[in-house]
């Protein structure tokens, strides 16, 4: 089993922690994004892994190719970068990384995360997992028929066709097929709104009597914009409530007190805070005189006499002497 992770984007929305930090390298619960992705997806490949590969923007740069070659040396896997310098659709990126697309392939787009009893379906030719949403028009879509077997795949449609958004997951039980009809996308010049589209690619496989079927998730998580990042961070923190590793030893604590699900890392202080529920803080963070809730707190950060609600604080940044909702890039100073 091979898994291929597309994560070139430069993640405009999440600015401005994106300046600084890959977007799939952000953080949920102390972990970033990108690993958690690759975690949970080995978790269910019901087979070991082969290789982990990232397809990525060369504008990166080496140490977050270092980091994600870490990532799938985590998972048993051996990692391989592959740069995708310009944003001409989904297919396209796949297609960077054409080497890793041989034999039983799960592909996942690096900004969601999911919760799941997936299995991987041995009799079809591929699994591509749904969920329904409110508005389709976003999304790449499909429709089923009464077995489950998709019958047609819509790039974000304009009118209603169906309500069961692909949401980034895909299985393939024969990656050199699919390689074969990304590439004749690009040959041919045939594009879908400006881009070469994966699912004009299955939708060529499926004309050849290729079957899909639709795998459905328990919970999917996005992880596009601040909100919703830290909306993620309390979903996973919910879920991993009752691990035990969730407060680091070395947290100092002096009339504070932390309502959980909460990550709190290492080195971090609490002086006469209310730390919770639903925060992650990375280390050499203090929080003193604060009320925090409901927030990712990056490493080195310092919170004096605040309330901080739904928010991000970028690594080192300063806030004091407010209440507020806010998303803080890296080393600023608020009050």
């Amino acid at each position: 089993m091979k898994i291929i992770v597309p994560m070139a984007g430069m993640g405009k929305r999440m600015r401005p922690h994106t300046h600084t930090t890959a977007k799939p390298l952000l953080p949920i619960a102390g972990k970033p994004i990108v690993q958690r992705l690759v975690e949970d997806l080995a978790a269910v490949a019901g087979e070991p892994v082969e290789e982990v590969a990232f397809i990525t923007n060369p504008a990166f740069g080496p140490a977050v190719e270092q980091q994600l070659l870490e990532v799938a040396q985590g998972v048993g896997a051996k990692g391989s970068i592959h740069h995708q310098a310009e944003a001409l659709g989904t297919a396209h990126a796949i297609l960077c990384a054409a080497p890793a697309l041989k034999g039983r392939v799960i592909i996942a787009f690096a900004d969601t995360l999911f919760r799941a009893d997936m299995k991987l379906d041995t009799t079809c030719d591929g699994v591509i997992w749904v969920n329904k949403v409110e508005d389709p028009r976003a999304f790449g879509v499909v429709k089923l028929d009464q077995d489950g077997i998709i019958t047609e795949f819509v790039e974000k449609p304009v009118e209603f066709v169906s309500d069961l958004a692909i949401i980034g997951i895909y299985y393939f039980a024969d990656g050199e097929r699919l390689r074969k009809e990304m590439q004749y996308l690009i040959d041919n010049d045939i594009k879908e709104k400006g881009e070469y589209q994966l699912t004009n690619a299955m939708e060529n496989m499926k004309r050849k009597g290729a079957r899909f079927k639709a795998g459905a998730v328990d919970a999917w998580m996005d992880c596009g914009n601040k909100d919703a990042m830290v909306d993620t961070n309390a979903k996973v923190l919910g879920h991993l409530k009752d691990a035990k590793d969730l407060v680091h030893a070395s947290v100092k604590m002096t009339g504070s007190v932390v309502l959980p699900p909460c990550f709190i890392g290492e080195n971090v202080t609490l002086e006469h805070a209310v730390v919770g529920p639903y925060v992650s803080i990375e280390s050499g963070s203090t929080i003193a005189r604060s009320v925090v809730r409901n927030s990712i707190i990056r490493a080195g950060v310092k919170v004096s006499d605040a309330v901080v609600d739904n928010s991000m604080l970028g690594a080192r940044a300063s806030v004091r002497g407010k209440a507020m909702d806010l998303s803080l890039g890296d080393d600023t100073s608020i009050g």
